[in-house]
C-alpha cells in the first residue's frame, strides 16, 4: 500500500485513481466490500489533514479485489464517525495492506 499526502485535495486525488482504473465507488457499492472483505485490498492511501479543524480530515483509499482485480475507492472523513461495520471493515483492510 502506498500512502500519499501530497494531492491537493480529496478530489484529485479520486481524479488520479480513476485515470488508473479504480471506478467503483465502494460508498455506494460498500455491499461488495462487506460480503468479501478478506478478498481486498488498499493498494493507495491518501490522508489529508485540516490545518485548523479536524473536521477537514479526509482519507480516500484505492480499493482493489484481488481475484478479479476490480478497482475503485472509498472516502472517509474522521473514521470515529463511520458507522460500526464500516469502520471495522476499512480498519481491517488498512491493517492487513500495511503488512504486506
Amino acid at each position: 500500500m502506498k500512502t500519499i499526502f501530497n494531492y491537493e485535495s480529496a478530489s484529485i486525488a479520486l481524479q488520479k485513481l480513476s485515470e488508473k482504473g479504480y471506478t467503483i465507488d465502494y460508498n455506494v457499492h460498500f455491499d461488495r466490500l462487506q460480503n468479501e472483505a478478506d478478498g481486498y485490498i488498499i493498494d493507495y492511501l491518501y490522508r489529508y489533514e485540516g490545518a485548523t479543524d479536524p473536521g477537514d480530515e479526509s482519507t480516500v483509499y484505492g480499493i482493489r479485489n484481488m481475484s478479479t482485480n476490480d478497482k475503485g475507492v472509498f472516502v472517509a472523513g474522521d473514521l470515529g464517525l463511520i458507522e460500526g461495520k464500516k469502520r471495522d471493515i476499512i480498519v481491517n483492510l488498512e491493517i492487513r495492506s500495511r503488512r504486506q
